[in-house]
Formats: structure tokens, C-alpha cells, sequence
């Protein structure tokens, strides 16, 4: 590896923090590679699949600016470098309906009892995660749909009282450095947006198709075909380097976060940012089948209030591993 030389100075001093940060990070996909699928817990028969990933650093956020709904801007920075020193898992695939069933149950929790079904639309009290949705029931493979935060965190809480072993929503560096596998590219896959449809399922051709009349979206479907035109089961795509599925597309994953304008200057070792009393806003990250593709990007940071709940809002677990 080529670097340019540094005079004895203050300068010294930054140009050697950039460049060990530069071995950390290039370092991170042959970790990746190397970890991929190789430890994978499942701590009871109804408990979701674990993949273990490993420690690493990273350069979170960017310097983009996008234009949302009323021209609002939303910023994805800004970029700061992050160290993360423990191993954590990561759900294998996005929980699903099937999982989080046994959890409602079991326990005798309400879920949320409205959801947005539609862009713009009002919410529906007859829907839940049972659905109906767009005229169909979901399958059990298929990620749940239809939660908020709350639910999110009372299904981790009740693996957590279960198994013995702390569950939780990732942080919102955990889900991106664990969503980018150890790339630096645009997708963890490459540059191309069109090969999105190997690995994710995304806003496309199929899509488009299948919306009912009077759902259609004002955006341009990518122009691919993923193989399903609304939500699809878990790990029907390739998977990341860690070997994690759907961490791009599929549904929006709710992440632990409070969410904040810009980044604060910390926490940046992987925790999350939390603000005394009340979180106005949660994370969301990744992206859905019913999202414009430049919305998928593992640096897009989605911000709702903890009781949303969408068609198009799911989630995935995390557990500490020491």
C-alpha cells in the first residue's frame, strides 16, 4: 500500500491516525470474508438465527444531502470514523411473521393495531401484522410487518427473559457496519444499482407491476427484476460478506438510536445515541420493496416516531455474545 510521506510535525501525528485508520477499515473485508457464516447461534427452536460478526472500524455516514417530502433536507452526517472492539450478533434474516406470533402468543402482547398501508395514507385501524395487506395475507416466512419501535424492543426483551441472553435492536452503527460487510463502495455489492435485484428486494419492475390501482408511487421503479413484486420471504437473495440477508431492502429495520439531526461528536465505539427524556424520533435503516433505491444506500438514515407502524416497517435482532 502507497502512502505519501509526512513531514515530523502536528502533521506527522494526523497523517499516521489516517493511515492506521485506513489499515483498520481495509482490513475489515478479509474479516468479513473470513467470518462469513462462520459462528451462528440459535439459542432455542423458535429463537431467530444469529450470525456472530466481528470487531472492526469504519467510516460511518456521508456528506449527502437528501430533498424528502415538502423539500425538507435529511442529512446522512455527518461522516465520522467508528471503532467498534467487540464481537455482537446480528439476526440472519429480518424476524418473521411466523417468529413474532409465537412472541404475541405467548406473552398476550398487543401489538400495534393501526397501520399506514400506502404512501400518504391514512391509518388503518383494521390492520395489524395479520394483515390483510394489499388485498393479501402475510406468510409466515416473510418479515413482519406492521410494528413499531415498541414492539420491536418488547419482542427482544421477552427473547432476553427466555434464553438468559441480552437481545436488543442494533445500534445504528452496529446495522450499517454490519449492512456494508467491510466495502467502501456505493452498495455492498458494487457500484451498479441494477444488480440490486440479486440481493435485495427492492422498488423495481415487478413492484410497479404489482401494486393494486391507486397505490402507485411517483418515483421510477428500478429497472430490474428482484422476482417478487411486494414483500418476499426471507433469504431469497444473496447475502452480504458477514452472510447476513436483506439487511438492504425488503422492509425498513427499526434500530435502537434515538435520532438526531446531524451525528453528535459521540458516541463512535458502536453504542447508541440516546438524548435524556423523550425520543422524538427512532432510527430506521435499509430501505423496503416499496422504497426508491436511493433510499437502500447503507449510509440513508430513516427517522419515525417510536408508535409508527407501516406496511413497509420490520425489523432484526441483536445479542451480545460476551
Amino acid at each position: 500500500m502507497k502512502t505519501k510521506s509526512c513531514r515530523i510535525s502536528l502533521v506527522t501525528k494526523l497523517c499516521i491516525s489516517h493511515m492506521l485508520f485506513t489499515l483498520a477499515t481495509s482490513s475489515v473485508s478479509a474479516a468479513a470474508e473470513s467470518f462469513r457464516g462462520s459462528q451462528i447461534l440459535k439459542d432455542c427452536p423458535t429463537c431467530p438465527e444469529v450470525v456472530v460478526i466481528p470487531p472492526g472500524s469504519f467510516l460511518m455516514g456521508s456528506n449527502a444531502i437528501n430533498q424528502m417530502r415538502g423539500g425538507i433536507p435529511r442529512q446522512e452526517g455527518p461522516e465520522r470514523s467508528v471503532s467498534i472492539s467487540y464481537a455482537f450478533g446480528v439476526g440472519r434474516y429480518e424476524v418473521t411473521n411466523e417468529e413474532f406470533a409465537i412472541f404475541v402468543n405467548e406473552t398476550g402482547h398487543e401489538p400495534a393495531n393501526q397501520c399506514g398501508v400506502g404512501m400518504d395514507k391514512p391509518m388503518i385501524s383494521a390492520v395489524t401484522f395479520r394483515g390483510p395487506l394489499f388485498g393479501r395475507s402475510p406468510q409466515p416466512r416473510e418479515p413482519v410487518v406492521c410494528v413499531s419501535w415498541n414492539d420491536a424492543t418488547s419482542y427482544t426483551a421477552w427473547l432476553s427473559a427466555m434464553t438468559g441472553k441480552r437481545y436488543r435492536l442494533l445500534t445504528e452503527a452496529e446495522w450499517e457496519y454490519a449492512a456494508k460487510g467491510g466495502t467502501k463502495t456505493k452498495w455492498p455489492w458494487g457500484t451498479q444499482d441494477e444488480q440490486a435485484c440479486d440481493y435485495e428486494n427492492t422498488f423495481d419492475l415487478d413492484s410497479q407491476s404489482a401494486l393494486p390501482a391507486g397505490s402507485k408511487l411517483s418515483w421510477e421503479p428500478l429497472s430490474c427484476r428482484d422476482g417478487h413484486g411486494m414483500i418476499a420471504p426471507v433469504g431469497s437473495y444473496k447475502p452480504n460478506a458477514f452472510g447476513l440477508y436483506d439487511m438492504l431492502g425488503n422492509v425498513w429495520e427499526w434500530v435502537q438510536d434515538c435520532s438526531l439531526e446531524l451525528y453528535p461528536a459521540a458516541p463512535v465505539d458502536g453504542t447508541a445515541v440516546e438524548v435524556s427524556g423523550r425520543c422524538e424520533l427512532r432510527a430506521v435503516r435499509g430501505g423496503s420493496w416499496y422504497t426508491r433505491q436511493d433510499r437502500h444506500r447503507p449510509t440513508f438514515r430513516g427517522r419515525d416516531p417510536e408508535p409508527k407502524a407501516g406496511h413497509h416497517f420490520g425489523f432484526r435482532i441483536a445479542r451480545d455474545v460476551v
